[in-house]
């Protein structure tokens, strides 16, 4: 048994309260539980206490990229970002878009010190071109469907793929940039792809899909998700979406509610990910859309890459940070401690919405649920240092960044899986 004594409950009516915890589950929620002989006893006064983060978009690169990072290195990155569930993307190698690779995901992910879950590809090698056997993926334990990294190019096939979805339960979490427009290009197109020469991805390549399966949605009745949200007619576009009643959820990951594209210039390919970063405009219609529910949830995007794959030259250099170290930190000081959000909303995007978005036991702190538990200090103020990550990876633009906001302690299943050194 594990008593946490003393924290202030980050979610609902805050709180100064006791947690019991047997068995891997809340069994009591209270003002001063007493210690019995077989408790340890967590000290948390001063300190907050909420659901374990619900990360539903991260990339474990395992199978077949291990070297970047592995399912043990991710969730233990996971656990120090205060993370306690995580749903890995299926661009592997090779791709989850089989009941075999599927399988390998959930068994590899069950002896994790958190819980990772896998979702399923929407098409046969993410090609875009052959529908996977959706129902297959379900039953071994893909918890939604995503090409996420490859678009669904074809609008036939995305509509065939939600009519499904629908009918299975199934969610599917679109990545949407068109291809044609997007290509390969590095940044965003604008006044820094004018400034170094270069051709840059379009925010319309972002905003068409996002009216396309929006419409799709809305034709077929299928729940749709919005995958790192970037740009500010893509948030107009969703608050649209929501307002005639489609069935659409969106989330977007702290860089593009703290960054602008101005970081390349200072950080080159570290500042480097699809899609780009974007403008001063665009970061304040994120942050407003996370204000007034039209973002549903925060994210990481979580992409390792080595050092040498991030020192190529900018054009030629891999798209992704890492970020589920970073994420709580990050969050809160760019929303709440500037006044823009509360920690309870926080909390919530971060939590409870990714968790009611796919369904999960998870993001309460309720009698009864699983204890999964993040222990935090919102006001501590540390040195964002990659070479001391959990993660294999190092490439993030927020490394030597000032942060408020650190994770004391992560409780998974009842079991302390970080603690602050």
């Amino acid at each position: 048994m594990l008593l946490i004594k003393g924290g202030c409950t980050a979610v609902g009516a805050k709180r100064t309260t006791d947690i019991l915890i047997d068995n891997g589950r809340i069994v009591e929620v209270a003002e001063n539980i007493s210690k019995t002989g077989d408790m340890e006893a967590l000290g948390a006064a001063g300190l907050l206490v909420a659901p374990g983060l619900v990360d539903m978009h991260v990339h474990f690169r395992d199978p077949g990229f291990e070297y970047k990072e592995d399912t043990m290195s991710g969730a233990a990155s996971a656990a120090a970002g205060g993370v306690t569930t995580c749903c890995c993307m299926p661009n592997t190698l090779p791709v989850a878009d089989c009941v075999d690779i599927v399988r390998h995901i959930v068994e590899k992910g069950k002896q994790a010190p958190v819980r990772v879950l896998t979702y399923g590809a929407v098409t046969v090698g993410q090609k875009g071109t052959e529908l996977t056997d959706f129902v297959a993926l379900k039953v071994v334990g893909a918890v939604a469907l995503s090409d996420d990294g490859r678009p669904v190019q074809n609008a036939d096939l995305m509509r065939r793929a939600m009519r499904l979805a629908h009918e299975y339960g199934l969610i599917i979490i679109s990545h949407c940039e068109d291809a044609d427009m997007a290509k390969s290009y590095a940044v965003n197109e604008g006044a820094v792809s004018r400034k170094l020469g270069i051709p840059g991805r379009p925010a319309i390549a972002e905003e068409i899909m996002v009216a396309r399966d929006a419409m799709l949605s809305k034709d077929t009745g299928a729940r749709v998700h919005i995958a790192h949200v970037s740009t500010a007619g893509a948030v107009e576009i969703i608050r649209l979406a929501k307002a005639s009643g489609v069935r659409i959820t969106a989330e977007t990951c702290p860089q593009y509610f703290m960054l602008t594209e101005d970081e390349i210039l200072k950080q080159g390919a570290l500042a480097r990910i699809n899609p780009p970063l974007r403008t001063a405009c665009d970061v304040d219609a994120i942050i407003a859309g996370l204000a007034d529910g039209t973002i549903d949830a925060i994210t990481t995007d979580h992409a390792p890459h080595t050092e040498a794959e991030k020192e190529l030259p900018l054009a030629n250099a891999l798209s992704g940070m890492v970020g589920l170290e970073t994420s709580l930190a990050a969050s809160l000081t760019a929303l709440y401690h500037t006044g823009k959000l509360s920690f309870e909303k926080v909390i919530e995007l971060m939590s409870a919405n990714p968790a009611r978005i796919l369904g999960l036991d998870a993001g309460t702190l309720a009698v009864g649920a699983p204890a999964d538990i993040v222990i935090f200090d919102p006001d501590e103020e540390w040195t964002v240092a990659a070479e001391k990550f959990k993660s294999k990876a190092r490439n993030t633009p927020l490394n030597g960044m000032k942060l408020r906001g650190r994770v004391k302690y992560t409780i998974s299943r009842g079991e302390i899986v970080y603690r602050d050194q």
